[in-house]
């Protein structure tokens, strides 16, 4: 859906419950819409449209991959003969040490995530690649640092809330 369908989704409560699944996407609606100032038939109406329009896709569990035995996380960048591109993306899909595969522009053509149990398993891993593509640089990160939430722009309505502007006359559900 285009930016216009979804803008009057995306008001100061919009971001703002938008903050509040993104923190914990398990919270009751009744707790969720007493965060946000909305009754919980509002507030479940809100996420549902939300959910419609496909600004929320979908609901996870976070999982650690060190947690799991996965010590090493690397991202490995790739390069893609053309006649090879949808073999590749099937092959990434399949791998069960993918955690993401982003399509880029400059000299490669794939980055990917991986997370493995240590350097035999990541050489293993990237040796499966090896048919399709040609590796040109691994990075391991010891220490990630991580975001993950979505936030509005600066020039969105969360912005002027929160300087103390409000909208007059504009009321909420």
């Amino acid at each position: 859906m285009s930016d216009r369908t979804n803008a009057h989704l995306l008001d100061s409560i919009g971001w703002h419950i938008l903050r509040e699944l993104q923190d914990n996407a398990r919270v009751p609606f009744a707790e969720l819409g007493r965060r946000v100032g909305l009754s919980t038939p509002a507030v479940a109406e809100r996420v549902r449209h939300m959910e419609a329009a496909g600004i929320i896709r979908g609901y996870r569990t976070e999982v650690d991959p060190m947690a799991c035995g996965f010590n090493v996380l690397a991202f490995i960048r790739v390069n893609v003969a053309g006649d090879k591109l949808g073999h590749f993306v099937k092959l990434a899909k399949s791998r069960p040490e993918v955690l993401e595969c982003h399509r880029v522009t400059g000299a490669e053509s794939f980055i990917i995530k991986m997370a493995v149990s240590d350097i035999a398993h990541l050489e293993t891993a990237i040796d499966s690649l090896m048919p399709y593509v040609a590796t040109t640089t691994s990075m391991i990160l010891s220490s990630p640092i991580t975001w993950g939430a979505v936030k509005p722009r600066a020039e969105e309505p969360e912005a002027a809330t929160a300087k103390g502007a409000s909208a007059p006359g504009k009321r909420h559900r």
